[in-house]
């Protein structure tokens, strides 16, 4: 056992983590690998994991290697950087610009597809959570009145103010319908029957009554093709959910809760004590929230490169050397700011 930030960590919780990271990292670059082969594009080295060389082979033009520390991976081409090209036929800004797009694109796809495999097992493995429509108490929140009155998990409501309830909807209805007013919930526990007199109070979001309870949840086994159409669904969900939450804040000029390298190993290292259901789910949320970030038009990152070859095959004509060294440095400059603005929410959710 450990102490590494803020955490009591296990040696597999550890390697669960660094190779978590490595992989989703060595996934996207992986998808650079395959398209510059496709394309012909020379690939100098290809590597699991950064630093010393533990063991390698060379193949052809490429050497493919294990490094020393499994936190990611590399694809190492001619010319990819601005500043050392020079113009040769076999560099990467000398390929047409399509190809520049397409190779640029094929890493954060990679994230994209591996969170849907990962979704995929995840749901075809341990099956579907979906909430019970009858009206029995999963869960009682702290602090709400239901846990004030008393009101615990496993009980089963039979009437409010004397009315019969079937199911988990009509009796949410009833309860959101009436914030502020004295109700009488019939409580069945353990074969017995039980009134209780509570009285929700208003949700200040939805202006609905609350009293604090979640339905139980059921399990729902599903095929493996209905189970990549959800993992697909939930990609989408997720990108489209992000780059909403981040354009309100924008628009607010509110800084946005973001996790930087300390919040996502942290999040890594509590999934891999959970177990492997939560661990591979999380893997697949940081996937496409990697895909996605890769994606913003942001000059070094992916979506820059895809960006400039757009704009290249708009305008007929390579863009200017000095426009894209210049861009880079401005793109370099808001990635260190993300870094440092995430890095403080991680380190100020860990002082709290």
């Amino acid at each position: 056992m450990f102490h590494i930030a803020g955490l009591n960590v296990t040696i597999f919780q550890i390697v669960a983590t660094i190779f978590g990271i490595g992989i989703l990292v060595f996934v996207h670059e992986l998808g650079h690998f395959i398209m510059a082969k496709k394309f012909k594009l020379k690939v100098e080295k290809f590597t699991f994991g950064f630093g010393p060389e533990i063991f390698g082979y060379t193949y052809g033009e490429t050497r493919y290697a294990v490094c020393a520390i499994p936190l990611g991976g590399m694809v190492k081409m001619p010319g990819e950087d601005i500043e050392s090209a020079t113009g040769s036929p076999g560099e990467f800004y000398s390929q047409p610009w399509y190809k520049r797009l397409i190779i640029a694109f094929a890493g954060p796809f990679m994230n994209y597809v591996f969170a849907v495999i990962i979704f995929a097992i995840v749901i075809f493995v341990w099956g579907l959570a979906k909430p019970s429509d009858l009206p029995k108490i999963g869960e009682v929140i702290e602090g709400y009145p239901a846990q004030t009155a008393g009101i615990q998990a496993g009980d089963t409501v039979l009437k409010i103010n004397g009315v019969a309830v079937t199911n988990w909807a009509d009796m949410a209805g009833y309860i959101h319908s009436h914030s502020n007013e004295e109700l009488k919930l019939l409580i069945s526990r353990s074969n017995e029957n039980i009134t209780f007199k509570i009285i929700p109070k208003k949700d200040d979001v939805s202006g609905f009554g609350v009293i604090g309870i979640s339905p139980q949840f059921e399990t729902e086994y599903v095929t493996l093709p209905a189970s990549a159409w959800l993992g697909t669904k939930m990609v989408i969900f997720q990108s489209l959910f992000t780059l909403e939450y981040l354009g309100q804040k924008l628009i607010k000029f509110e800084k946005p809760d973001v996790a930087g390298p300390i919040g996502v190993i942290q999040y890594l290292a509590k999934a891999a004590k959970t177990g492997w259901r939560t661990l591979l789910h999380f893997l697949a949320v940081i996937s496409t929230a990697l895909g996605l970030f890769n994606l913003l038009p942001i000059p070094i990152l992916d979506g820059g490169h895809i960006f400039i070859a757009l704009i290249e095959g708009i305008i007929r004509r390579p863009v200017n050397k000095k426009t894209i060294i210049t861009a880079n440095m401005v793109g370099l400059s808001i990635i260190v700011l993300i870094f440092i603005l995430a890095t403080y929410n991680d380190i100020t959710r860990i002082m709290q």
